[in-house]
């Protein structure tokens, strides 16, 4: 699979990225059977030997239960850390935790980013985490104690860049100014069927100060793949007709020009792909290579919009 240079970094990172939110099957960490061990770990080899070398986590993706997972896929496959840049998330704490009557919530207190990416560490069995993410902005963020916290990281050695997700320019920007070193990351929701990022100046950001945007859900949940049906009263339809006519054009799937879409912005846009589908995994790896040109990256642009460009 291609690769792309992560800027403001030392690290070269496959086109597209692995996500490993649904690796466990389940949600609750107590219904992890051997069963779903077993299959999460496959899904996690399959993108490996598909060429995908960034994988991306988060500490409630079945409340570490898939941190877990592919720490024993690390264990068991020798020379492995080596050659893949794992990232990452903390700062979402659910309702009940640590007290039945707590609410769900944001968390970037500098003691809670430190206790959460130690224990990542231990669930992933890894020294240091490639990139380490604050999942959800936090209305109460102070940005002098975030960057107290990254930089002990940091400095530990725990932790080799740092990024945010789901930020907008504005809490990018407040953070960045308290930190001696840049975010390389911003994890959005971008795809053809969600263009904000192009209007409100997170992309525009990206390419600025050098942030690759990480997008999660680059299906769009799955209806911009293969096997949705969008009636013509559906608003939907008009797009994926598009994305057909150029699906058939370049003999691909929707799939592959979906993300292809993606990957051709200059951030650049590293789609995540989540599927545990082996044979899916393999089969979005052919969209990093496929150059749709500038017209019909436009013309899709126009189908996602509904109307002319102004």
């Amino acid at each position: 699979m291609r690769r792309v240079k992560l800027p403001n970094t030392d690290l070269e990172i496959s086109a597209l990225a692995y996500g490993c939110m649904r690796v466990a099957g389940t949600w609750n960490p107590a219904e992890i059977t051997a069963e779903r061990d077993t299959a999460g770990q496959a899904s996690i080899l399959a993108a490996y030997d598909a060429g995908y070398t960034l994988f991306d986590h988060a500490d409630i993706y079945c409340a570490g239960g898939c941190e877990e997972i592919h720490g024993r896929v690390l264990k068991g496959t020798p020379g492995m850390r080596r050659e893949i840049v794992i990232a990452t998330k903390c700062g979402i704490r659910f309702g009940g935790d640590p007290n039945p009557d707590s609410p769900h919530r944001f968390d970037f207190r500098s003691e809670h980013i430190v206790r959460s990416c130690e224990k990542s560490l231990v669930r992933l069995r890894t020294d240091y985490i490639d990139i380490y993410q604050l999942h959800r902005p936090d209305y109460l963020m102070d940005p002098a104690e975030v960057a107290e916290a990254f930089v002990a990281l940091r400095d530990a050695g725990k932790v080799r860049y740092f990024g945010v997700s789901n930020f907008l320019p504005s809490k990018v920007s407040a953070l960045q100014r308290h930190l001696g070193f840049p975010l390389v990351v911003n994890q959005i929701e971008v795809h053809l069927g969600r263009l904000a990022p192009f209007e409100d100046g997170t992309l525009d950001q990206c390419v600025g100060d050098r942030i690759a945007a990480l997008a999660w859900s680059p299906l769009a949940g799955g209806w911009l793949g293969e096997g949705f049906d969008a009636p013509d009263s559906d608003p939907r339809s008009k797009l994926l007709r598009a994305v057909d006519e150029f699906a058939a054009l370049h003999r691909v799937t929707r799939t592959e020009i979906a993300l292809a879409w993606l990957m051709q912005h200059p951030a650049p846009i590293v789609p995540i792909i989540g599927t545990t589908k082996p044979t899916r995994i393999r089969q979005a790896t052919k969209a990093a290579d496929l150059d749709l040109g500038r017209e019909a990256w436009y013309k899709l642009m126009v189908a996602a919009r509904g109307e002319g460009l102004p």
